[in-house]
C-alpha cells in the first residue's frame, strides 16, 4: 500500500468465494478486514454456477474464478490485476503440462504477463521462490490461510505437490530454477510459432474458412503451426492436442469431410475448412423483423444465433437510403439473386453452389427492401441489381453467426 500511495495507484483488494469449502466464509472476512485495516477498497463475489457432470473442479474453478476477478476489475475500472503466483507455481505448471504431454504453448506455463479482455493480468513474483515470501509474511507477521483442500491427492496439482516434488527435489536440488527457465524458453518458442502464423495464415484465409489446398504448400513445421493457430483463433473452447494432431494427418488427404470440435465440428468442404455447429434438430424460424441498416453499426439478431456487421466499403455495397427498415426474415423459397450486374436471377440454391458456399453457412436471415425486393443473402452478399453505383457512398453487410452456432 505504501508503495501505491507514492504512485498514486489506487489498490483494489478482489476476492472469490468459491462456495467449496466450510471455512469460505472466515476467508472472506478475513481478507476484507486485511483490507480495511491497510486502506485499500474490497470487493467479493460468490460463484453461484457448480462444476458440469464429468467437469474437473480445479478447471471449474480456475476458470470461473478468472471469470469473477476480470468482472470485479472492469466495475471497479481497474487496468492492471496482480496475481500471486510465485517461481514454484510455474515450475509445477510446466511440469503438469509435459505430463499432459504439452507442446511448446503448454510448456509456456503461465505468462508474466498478459492482456484479456482490456484487462492486463500480471504476475510480479513469478521469478520469486516460495521461501522468500513465507519469510517476508513471517517477518512482518501477516495473517495467512492455508487452503485445506491443498492437501488432498485427489487432484493433479496436489498429487504433484505432496508425492513427486519432495523426490524430485531430493534428486534435482535446482529443480525449481531450471522448470521455471525452461517455461521461459518455451514462451519464446510460442511467441515465434505466433508471429510465424501471423505471416503465413492470412493468405490462406476467406473469411474464417482455411484455404487447405494453399495450406498444404506450406513446409511441415509452419503447416503444423499455422493450423494450430487457424484452430486457436476459430474455436472458442481449448484447443485439443488430439484434434490438430488428428487433423495434420487426415486433413491433407481428405475431400469432403468433418470433424468433431470443441463447440460444434469443424467441415472440408469443396477445399475450405471451416467450423460450423453441430448438427442439431430444426429450429423454429425466427419471426420477420425491421431494422436499419444506414450506418455502420452491429446488430445482434438473438432469434437467429448472430448479428450483421455493417461497414463502409468502395464497391458492392448499397447506398445508406437503401439500407433503411429492411426486413430480415427466414428464407422461404424461390427466392432469385444477381451475383452480377451482367448476370441473371437464379435461385438461391443455384448462386450457393456457384459460390461454393456450405450449407451450415446458408443459414442466417435474408434483407429484404421496403418494397419487397430481396438485397442481401449471407454468403452471397448484396444483389447486384441493388448495389450502389461506382463513387457513391456505400456500405457492405456480413452476417456472423455467434461463438458455438
Amino acid at each position: 500500500m505504501r508503495s501505491a500511495a507514492a504512485l498514486g495507484v489506487e489498490v483494489v483488494a478482489l476476492h472469490v468465494h468459491h462456495g467449496l469449502q466450510a471455512a469460505a466464509d472466515d476467508w472472506l472476512a478475513l481478507v476484507r478486514s486485511q483490507a480495511r485495516r491497510w486502506g485499500a477498497a474490497f470487493d467479493a463475489r460468490r460463484l453461484d454456477s457448480r462444476p458440469a457432470a464429468g467437469e474437473s473442479v480445479e478447471a471449474w474453478a480456475r476458470r470461473e474464478r478468472y471469470r469473477a476477478l476480470g468482472e470485479m476489475a472492469r466495475e471497479a475500472q481497474c487496468a492492471l490485476v496482480l496475481l500471486a503466483h510465485h517461481r514454484r507455481d510455474q515450475a509445477e505448471t510446466w511440469l503438469l503440462q509435459a505430463l499432459r504431454g504439452g507442446g511448446p504453448r503448454g510448456l509456456a506455463a503461465m505468462p508474466r504477463q498478459s492482456v484479456r479482455q482490456s484487462l492486463t493480468w500480471a504476475r510480479p513474483w513469478l521469478d520469486t521462490p516460495r521461501e522468500t515470501i513465507e519469510a517476508y509474511v513471517k517477518r512482518h507477521r501477516l495473517r495467512s490461510i492455508d487452503d485445506g483442500s491443498n492437501a488432498d491427492p485427489r487432484f493433479a496439482r496436489n498429487a504433484l505437490r505432496l508425492k513427486v516434488w519432495p523426490a524430485l527435489l531430493s534428486a534435482f536440488p535446482d529443480a525449481e530454477t531450471t522448470l521455471a527457465a525452461a517455461a521461459r524458453q518455451a514462451q519464446g518458442a510460442a511467441r515465434l510459432g505466433d508471429e510465424v502464423a501471423a505471416l503465413d495464415l492470412p493468405p490462406l484465409l476467406q473469411a474464417r474458412a482455411l484455404n487447405v489446398a494453399a495450406w498444404k504448400e506450406l513446409p511441415p513445421a509452419r503447416r503444423e503451426n499455422a493450423l494450430r493457430a487457424w484452430l486457436s483463433q476459430t474455436l472458442d473452447a481449448p484447443l485439443p492436442t488430439s484434434l490438430q494432431q488428428r487433423l495434420a494427418i487426415e486433413l491433407p488427404g481428405s475431400r469432403n469431410a468433418r470433424w468433431p470440435a470443441p463447440g460444434g465440428q469443424l467441415r472440408l468442404y469443396r477445399g475450405w475448412l471451416s467450423a460450423a455447429p453441430s448438427d442439431v434438430a430444426a429450429q423454429p424460424k425466427p419471426d420477420a423483423q425491421v431494422i436499419d441498416l444506414d450506418r455502420p453499426t452491429t446488430v445482434a439478431l438473438p432469434g437467429w444465433s448472430g448479428c450483421l456487421v455493417v461497414t463502409a466499403c468502395e464497391q458492392g455495397g448499397a447506398t445508406p437510403e437503401r439500407l433503411r427498415q429492411l426486413s430480415a426474415s427466414a428464407r422461404e423459397g424461390g427466392e432469385r439473386f444477381r451475383l452480377s450486374p451482367s448476370g441473371i436471377a437464379r435461385s438461391l440454391k443455384k448462386q450457393f453452389q456457384a459460390r461454393a458456399v456450405p450449407a451450415w453457412d446458408r443459414d442466417g436471415p435474408l434483407l429484404f427492401t421496403a418494397d419487397g425486393r430481396l438485397l442481401f443473402v449471407p454468403g452471397l452478399g448484396i444483389d447486384a441489381a441493388l448495389q450502389a453505383a461506382p463513387g457513391q457512398p456505400q456500405l457492405s453487410i456480413r452476417w456472423q453467426r455467434s461463438p458455438g452456432h
